[in-house]
């Protein structure tokens, strides 16, 4: 339905209910004959042939666009004008059906039927206005949703290659000196990009569903790194009502091994645990290894990517840090809210 039938459907419901609350009341009252009820029918005319012209000048004009403290007092100023037009074609009128009653000429009559026609137009105007406001506010809502869809299918296609550039190249390590590890790393591959495919077109997944991808990851990047790479899961039993976004688990940890674990003669750990605290998903974790910069590391794509889609995803209600908790210990925290509290 176009906005113009909703206009002037609201426009005949609107004066037509009015009309029929006059006969209730002129009933009630037993003071409706024929005289009052083509009184009405000219009133209602009236107030239909007004509102359209004042809603001409509010569009030609361009007050939809002014602020309220410029808006309000030409509002005022015009509705009271066109209250008094009404009430001087109501008596025209029943100057030429000769039914004008002296009292209608009275000028305490004439204010308290004008403040009654104002406060009816007025109430027109704040209808009408607030329909426009909804109306534009849920226009840009839709866009910014659309550009926020747009931006994160971006995101998450920048991730995809990169990540599986750096699974490729896992692989190709085991080629020459084990060929059935290889096998075994491409089978475990294959499944990455299975669950990677599925959720390419989803904004969030279940947590466990990200965690089983991470898991096959870690445990091809083991194959990789062998005793060099230890893994340790903490995961609160609630995390799986929890949704976060495609691959961002798996970025955050392969940025841990690929900035910290790879660079030690040693290797490291890799941990992840979870808590669920007042609807909050709170994911930490942790990587052997030092941040020598964390200006620089925190805007690696990896974590700048994580961040935006956190940001655009669920505003101010997730958060997101990395830091040195220790000598020889990267932590990253991200706290996400419950799916019922997207904003």
């Amino acid at each position: 339905m176009t906005k113009n039938k909703i206009y002037w459907i609201c426009q005949l419901f609107g004066w037509g209910l009015y009309g029929f609350v006059q006969v209730f009341f002129y009933t009630i009252a037993e003071r409706f004959d024929f005289t009052q009820a083509i009184g009405l029918i000219y009133q209602v005319f009236y107030f239909i042939v007004s509102t359209h012209f004042f809603r001409y000048l509010i569009i030609r004009i361009g007050w939809l666009n002014l602020r309220l403290s410029h808006l309000i007092p030409r509002l005022l100023i015009v509705t009271l004008l066109l209250s008094g037009f009404n009430y001087t074609y109501l008596l025209v009128i029943d100057f030429f059906t000769d039914t004008v009653a002296k009292s209608e000429l009275m000028l305490f009559t004439v204010l308290i039927n004008t403040v009654v026609y104002w406060a009816i137009y007025f109430i027109w105007t704040i209808f009408y206005f607030a329909f426009h406001y909804v109306q534009r506010y849920n226009k840009s809502l839709k866009a910014e949703t659309a550009a926020r869809e747009v931006e994160l299918n971006n995101l998450k296609a920048q991730l995809n290659p990169h990540f599986i550039f750096n699974a490729l190249n896992s692989i190709r390590a085991l080629v020459d000196e084990n060929p059935r590890k290889s096998k075994e790393s491409i089978t475990q591959l294959s499944h990455i990009l299975r669950n990677s495919l599925i959720s390419d077109r989803k904004k969030l997944i279940p947590f466990m569903e990200e965690l089983k991808t991470v898991m096959d990851y870690l445990a091809l990047e083991s194959i990789r790194y062998e005793e060099r790479l230890t893994t340790k899961f903490d995961i609160d039993r609630n995390s799986g009502k929890y949704m976060i976004p495609p691959l961002m688990l798996q970025t955050l940890v392969e940025n841990g091994i690929k900035h910290g674990i790879s660079n030690l003669k040693n290797g490291g750990e890799i941990s992840i645990s979870t808590t669920v605290r007042r609807k909050q998903l709170h994911l930490q974790i942790r990587n052997t290894g030092q941040l020598s910069r964390e200006k620089d590391v925190s805007k690696g794509f990896g974590l700048a990517n994580t961040k935006k889609r956190l940001e655009l995803i669920f505003g101010e209600g997730a958060t997101f840090e990395i830091k040195n908790e220790s000598k020889n210990t990267v932590l990253t925290s991200i706290s996400i809210p419950s799916s019922d509290r997207l904003m």
